[in-house]
């Protein structure tokens, strides 16, 4: 009687042994390291370490070690504090031509990594990183929708062959149309009304004959301030995501703000380069009909613009955009099959594809260019001082002759490397922002910071754990110390499920750990005082040790599942910290159920179980 059938104990120990496995990661502890990747072509080879070892040594920084990838290289360091000097003494040393980042390198053994191994991540307040608030102009994404309604009517009204003057966009807001004679305003009118429902007409004030003013709906522009902050949401959350960054936060604040929170990103200027990095792509006509040489001597027609190309040299545009990027719903880097050479295979949405089959079917013979545009951020040195600049990069990186009508999915090509291909895609998946965005609040959560959190947050546990142990030992006995075998590996199990699942821990996540593990023992003790009672009853010590684990079991799995549902409902209307708190509760709160009832029955049997019992130690 009271024994565990062989399988069971099999399985025990394989979950035991895999817990422990998957919940070793986070003992090993990170190093401090600085990042090198090329802006662009720049070569990552043993020439370029040796650069870096010998201006490190050369400042007296030994580095604990150097890894090289095909497109980075990471310098390990002892501490923080020669990170950052090694950080200012690589930037001073490589320039602009490597993008140099702070860093913090896992330690956890290769084999390890092999199996899935990996620590848990740490929230800001734990790891360290930087919190943003960020402002969006809202007026903005109403010019910018102004301005394609602008194009929009422009093309429209010459394929519904209604000939007019001017379509502009007003100082105020609004725009202003003005047609040839009444016959073509009357059309005009008929096509607003049938196809722009958005655009609401009033009377002109004053201005020449035949004009119209136009404005857009009011549910239309509280919708497009709706769509411009869901819109940049998206794009952030897939521009960092994209970029690697782990476990960030960000949500809306109030009616115009987005909280941004990226642990683990130590340097600040790096960090607005993430949120700020934005490439697109327009497609503009080539200026056939002037002179490209007058427009380099300073003389550059009205309706263009003079663009550098890639490869070098000059090109004469057309202002007029034929397409812009805020269209493109994937892009996929690829090689080309005639002549192997990278590429971007891009993908329109529906109403970017109709425009693009618009402009290219009037265009078909003549060259169109592709240019890219990118805000980047450049290192100035003035007067001593280094400071970072935002500038706008716009440059052409192809020139095709339309030949055909395109549609909604096609190829740029032109592009220098595979990694610029992949780059590309990457950025012009994760979107434009839809409306501009303005840091209003900047913080700064420091590693020594997060170190001494995560310190008193182990401190707290350990000391949780001890007196819950001491006890139940003292108070149960050996049914206590069955007990305190089932607590630990309940934490081990927290530990390598989060892991597992590379949940976020954080400082009300510890304050959940803390509480699962005061909610475990509730198990055991419900179990312990099952037992003594039917003990007083008379049972033998066999009985009384079976109908302890059975007949308790439907009291402990009403009060864990109510405190699952509190759980469950936290996580889902909570944000941030209460949505970590909750996490570690509910996972808490399932591996207690399991260790508490199987794990600490196990050890009992083994124990006391297959022979006769006098008495219980309990």
């Amino acid at each position: 009687m009271n024994r565990t059938p062989l399988w069971k104990v099999i399985f025990i120990l394989l979950v035991v042994i895999g817990a422990l496995v998957y919940a070793s990661p986070n003992v090993f502890r990170e190093d401090p390291s600085v990042q090198i990747s090329p802006s662009r072509n720049e070569l990552v080879d043993a020439v370029l370490e040796q650069q870096v070892v010998d201006a490190l040594k050369k400042e007296g920084v030994t580095p604990k070690g150097v890894e090289r990838a095909e497109r980075s290289m990471l310098v390990r360091l002892a501490d923080e504090e020669t990170q950052l000097k090694a950080k200012d003494i690589i930037a001073a040393t490589l320039g602009d031509k490597y993008t140099v980042a702070l860093n913090l390198a896992s330690t956890t053994p290769g084999w390890l990594e092999a199996v899935g191994g990996k620590p848990m991540y740490l929230g800001l307040d734990l790891r360290g990183g930087v919190h943003f608030l960020l402002a969006i102009d809202s007026k903005a994404a109403v010019t910018q929708a102004e301005e394609r309604f602008v194009a929009d009517l422009r093309a429209n009204f010459r394929d519904e062959k209604i000939r007019y003057r001017a379509i502009s966009r007003k100082e105020g807001g609004g725009l202003t149309v003005t047609f040839n004679d009444k016959e073509n305003m009357d059309a005009g009118m008929k096509l607003l009304a049938r196809q722009y429902p958005e655009l609401q007409a009033q009377s002109a004030e004053g201005g020449e004959p035949y004009t119209t003013d136009l404005r857009l709906a009011d549910k239309y522009i509280l919708d497009t301030k709706k769509f411009a902050i869901e819109q940049n949401l998206t794009t952030l959350r897939n521009r960092v995501n994209e970029l690697g960054v782990a476990e960030p936060v960000i949500q809306q604040q109030g009616e115009d703000q987005i909280v941004v929170q990226l642990p683990g990103v130590q340097d600040t200027a790096q960090a607005k380069d993430i949120l700020g990095a934005t490439a697109t792509l327009e497609f503009h006509m080539v200026d056939t009909e002037h002179d490209l040489a007058s427009a380099e001597q300073g003389r550059v027609p009205p309706g263009s613009k003079l663009y550098s190309m890639r490869e070098g040299g000059k090109v004469l545009l057309l202002k007029q955009v034929m397409l812009t990027g805020e269209y493109i719903i994937d892009a996929k880097a690829g090689f080309d099959a005639t002549d192997n050479r990278p590429n971007v295979s891009i993908r329109l949405d529906g109403k970017g594809g109709a425009l693009f089959e618009r402009a290219t079917r009037d265009n078909v013979g003549r060259p169109m260019a592709v240019v890219f545009i990118e805000n980047k951020s450049r290192t100035v040195t003035e007067g001593g001082q280094t400071r970072k600049v935002r500038e706008r990069v716009e440059e052409v990186i192809n020139v095709a002759t339309i030949r055909e009508q395109l549609g909604r999915s096609f190829q740029i090509t032109g592009l220098d490397s595979a990694r610029e291909a992949t780059n590309l895609a990457l950025l012009l998946r994760a979107g434009a922002l839809a409306a501009p965005m303005e840091i209003v609040e900047e913080r700064t959560v420091g590693p020594s910071l997060g170190k001494d959190n995560i310190e008193k947050g182990i401190l707290s546990v350990g000391i949780a754990l001890a007196l819950v142990l001491l006890f139940i030992a003292w108070y149960y006995r050996v049914f206590g110390i069955a007990a305190d075998i089932a607590l630990l590996l309940n934490l081990v199990f927290l530990v390598a499920i989060m892991s597992l699942l590379q949940a976020t821990l954080t400082l009300p996540g510890i304050a959940g750990i803390v509480l699962t593990l005061g909610m475990a023992v509730d198990a055991n003790v419900l179990i312990n005082e099952r037992i003594l009672e039917e003990l007083r009853n008379g049972n033998t010590p066999q009985a009384a040790i079976h109908a302890g684990y059975e007949r308790a079991w439907a009291t402990i799995l009403d009060s864990n599942i109510t405190t699952l549902i509190a759980g469950i409902l936290l996580f889902a209307v909570g944000t941030g910290p209460i949505k970590g708190f909750a996490v570690t509760l509910c996972i808490g709160i399932l591996t207690s159920m399991f260790t508490a009832v199987t794990i600490s029955r196990a050890v009992i049997n083994f124990i006391y179980g297959g022979r006769r019992v006098a008495k219980l130690s309990i």
